[in-house]
């Protein structure tokens, strides 16, 4: 708790520990975040180039998937950057309690869709987003799924990817059809938005 401080991740998003003060500037969209046991504060390189990704594609009306949730940071930001259903899952039992709690200090956050579950699979819905923040060899599975449950305008988001894996993820994405639309970078680590390609 310490060393757990209120930082401004992205352009407009911030991440405030619920026992810290924070003086708020104008456009800040402030997360109350106590991240317990589950993994995301949203200060990692990973989370933050997440929410950068995310800023960039959300435009208000979305449905998302969140998928390996972890204290729920990526599906609060998705509401206040506008999505209108957000589903959140963790295969971790203690991620979705602690994401839950999240979800309810945060009054934009009330309606997300937490439950535990393998990466994407039985999933059903359909979405304009997923994002995953999790190990490039995770992500690895969770492929097909995504291209089935992505909208043909639809962007897929993944982070935590490490530089040495970062090539094999995106042979893996194109391999299955999809199109890498934006790279970010922060240090080692790496968040890549794709794409399905543009249907004639």
């Amino acid at each position: 708790k310490n060393y757990y401080k209120p930082t401004k991740v992205g352009e407009k998003v911030v991440v405030k520990p619920t026992w810290e003060e924070y003086e708020a500037k104008e456009g800040d969209l402030i997360i109350e975040l106590d991240p317990g046991m589950a993994f995301g504060t949203g200060t990692h390189p990973t989370t933050s180039l997440t929410l950068q990704a995310l800023e960039t594609v959300l435009r208000g009306g979305e449905t998302v998937l969140d998928v390996g949730t972890g204290s729920g940071v990526l599906s609060i930001a998705s509401k206040y950057l506008g999505a209108k259903d957000v589903y959140a899952y963790d295969l971790d039992e203690v991620a979705v309690r602690s994401a839950k709690e999240n979800m309810d200090m945060n009054e934009v956050a009330k309606d997300v869709h937490v439950a535990a579950n393998d990466l994407l699979k039985g999933i059903e819905i359909e979405s304009d987003v997923i994002v995953a923040n999790i190990l490039a060899d995770i992500i690895l599975l969770m492929i097909p799924d995504a291209w089935r449950l992505l909208k043909q305008t639809g962007s897929l988001i993944v982070s935590g990817i490490i530089e040495d894996k970062k090539q094999m993820v995106i042979d893996a994405m194109e391999t299955q059809g999809f199109v890498v639309e934006q790279i970010f970078q922060q240090k080692d680590w790496y968040a890549i938005i794709l794409k399905k390609p543009e249907v004639e």
